[in-house]
């Protein structure tokens, strides 16, 4: 979509059922695709470099959301979307069980980041850095975690619950400078749209739409304009907080 004159127009055609995507340090657009089973990077002149599309061998099982690290490490969440039917993807067997990925972003090792989730969905990173948050979307209760980023940044440690609101539940998510989180959010007429948490884990606000958010971001020029996903329309709004680098 065009700033200026609003225009809408096909970026790729076929996206591969992509899902989550978000920048690198320099500028890269970096995406996940759900029915290829990969994550790509597009690269400046338009060619796709893939990143990522097995571990140990195996086959990913579908990346849905990735955060870049000032470090150049990318983070992903693989979770089965694109293969646990045809709607999203294709029908197919997992090879490797749902996880968070990291990527070295000098090496170009991929490592297991998080592997106690049920079906790791959105992720972003505190300002900071020094947290990593991690919504959790299995067929029962849908919880958000949150997890210390320790050995120079490489890994997570003392995983606990950022917030429960079950019957309504988070997808993609993203920091404010402030270290809030700001939740695409599923609930009902009175949930759905998205939900901003203190650092504590407490509900501060909502902003209400007229359907399910699932992913959203901070862009223009001062990344204080919320872009929201929303189950079929995109819906924009500038706010009074700014989206933390790398989200």
């Amino acid at each position: 979509m065009e700033e200026e004159s609003g225009a809408v127009s096909p970026f790729r055609k076929p996206s591969h059922y992509a899902n989550g995507n978000t920048r690198d340090r320099q500028g890269r657009l970096i995406t996940c695709e759900m029915d290829a089973q990969r994550l790509t990077r597009t690269e400046y002149d338009g060619t796709i470099t893939v990143l990522a599309e097995s571990f140990d061998g195996k086959k990913l099982t579908g990346p849905n959301d990735v955060v870049v690290k000032s470090d150049g490490s990318i983070w992903f969440s693989d979770n089965g979307a694109g293969i646990r039917g045809n709607y999203l993807g294709h029908k197919a067997t997992a090879e490797l069980t749902y996880r968070v990925y990291r990527i070295d972003g000098r090496t170009g090792q991929i490592t297991i980041a998080v592997g106690d989730m049920e079906r790791p969905n959105g992720l972003c990173f505190s300002p900071d850095e020094k947290r990593l948050y991690v919504v959790d979307t299995p067929g029962g209760t849908k919880t958000t975690h949150v997890y210390d980023v320790v050995d120079d940044g490489t890994k997570l440690a003392n995983g606990r619950v950022f917030f429960d609101a079950t019957p309504g539940y988070a997808d993609g998510i993203r920091c404010d400078t402030e270290g809030n989180v700001w939740a695409g959010f599923s609930g009902g007429e009175d949930q759905d749209g998205v939900a901003v948490f203190a650092p504590d884990g407490k509900l501060i606000g909502r902003i209400l739409l007229p359907e399910r958010c699932a992913n959203l971001c901070f862009g223009g020029l001062k990344r204080n304009r919320l872009f929201m996903a929303a189950s079929q329309s995109i819906y924009s709004l500038y706010v009074e907080a700014q989206g933390a680098i790398g989200g």
